[in-house]
């Protein structure tokens, strides 16, 4: 991303070069020469006419206006708010006049030769610049407190998904800690090593929970998560890896897959004197990535496996659910031997690989 798009992003003025924008404006336009025709006498002899007469003169002015600030929309993206906001309005105000000033004489004085009276063409293009300054102001107060609703909102979301990312780090964290103080006398090597990995993870939860990045990097931290799990519980723990099928272009945010492997281990293979095998499976169907968990539980110990998956589980859908909206899903199946987690997300592959 450029520095001049970056400018764009955050700055209030739409792009108005933009097909979308010139729809809006086009439609925006013609309501108000509805409107207009609609206030005219009800004594008016031809409506139709009259209202093509103002679509024509307001279509005018919009699209001109359109036209300028698309041309200057680079220079104005790199001033304050409160100039681009002067001198928007300038550009509508003298549009408006010069559009009104050249509908006078070529749709008044010289089709009729008439002698108007110089006070009608003041009223004209005082009744024109007026209409063109009030919703001028209005658009551009809209367009201003749109902007910084939509900068509220992604703050709030923002701040949202760095809460619910600051309760995962103490879970992991603690239970490292733990492993790494056990190994320090008898295997200083490995407990060398687990600090390094260690550090590994606590770098992945420092990172901006809205980014994303490859899933490849998931996949080293769940493997560094996992040694690190693998000190502590040796031969009880195995895990089974079958996503080859997804492609490396796959983003996601950072630490999705982990806490779902925590909870796997926490709640299951850890409550098993035999421990386990852990089954990691990943593919790709019409759009989606489906990553599904599966575990060994013990038996009989549902309510409490539920109550305590309950808090990581939910924090992950939160997180998801700012991220994509109702485009994810966090799908839970258990029974009385075997407790699986399918994560789905949203996948494009000219977006994952672009972006």
């Amino acid at each position: 991303m450029t520095a001049f798009e970056t400018d764009e992003k955050h700055h209030f003025l739409p792009d108005f070069c933009s097909a979308r924008v010139l729809f809006v404006v086009v439609l925006s336009a013609e309501l108000l020469a509805i409107v207009l025709t609609l206030n005219q006498s009800i004594f008016t002899r031809d409506s139709l006419f009259d209202l093509a007469m103002n679509s024509l003169f307001i279509q005018w002015i919009a699209l001109s206006c359109v036209g300028l600030l698309c041309i200057f929309k680079r220079y104005l993206n790199q001033l304050s708010a409160v100039k681009a906001s002067i001198i928007s309005y300038a550009i509508i105000l003298l549009v408006s006049f010069i559009i009104s000033e050249l509908a006078w004489w070529s749709l008044y004085v010289y089709p009729y030769n008439a002698n108007i009276i110089s006070s009608a063409h003041g009223m004209f293009m005082l009744r024109a610049i007026g209409i063109a300054a009030i919703i001028g102001i209005i658009l551009l107060r809209y367009l201003y407190l749109q902007h910084e609703w939509r900068n509220n909102i992604e703050t709030l979301a923002s701040s949202r998904l760095q809460a619910l990312q600051s309760r995962i780090r103490p879970h992991f964290l603690f239970n490292c800690m733990n492993t790494i103080a056990s190994l320090t006398r008898k295997s200083p090597e490995l407990a060398e090593q687990s600090v390094e990995d260690l550090a590994e993870l606590f770098r992945a939860s420092m990172m901006e929970p809205s980014n994303l990045y490859p899933i490849t990097e998931e996949w080293k931290l769940c493997q560094l998560y996992l040694r690190i799990e693998g000190h502590r519980l040796g031969e009880r723990l195995a895990v089974n890896w079958q996503i080859d099928e997804v492609p490396d272009t796959v983003k996601i945010p950072p630490l999705t897959i982990q806490p779902l492997l925590e909870n796997s281990i926490y709640h299951g293979i850890e409550r098993l004197a035999e421990g386990g095998q852990i089954c990691v499976t990943g593919t790709v169907r019409d759009n989606k990535i489906r990553i599904e968990i599966h575990n060994p539980v013990p038996a009989g110990n549902s309510e409490d496996l539920h109550k305590g998956n309950k808090l990581a589980l939910e924090n992950i859908r939160q997180r998801l659910q700012n991220l994509y909206g109702d485009n994810s899903q966090l799908v839970i199946q258990h029974d009385k031997d075997e407790y699986t987690v399918s994560l789905i997300l949203p996948y494009d592959q000219h977006e994952n690989t672009d972006r």
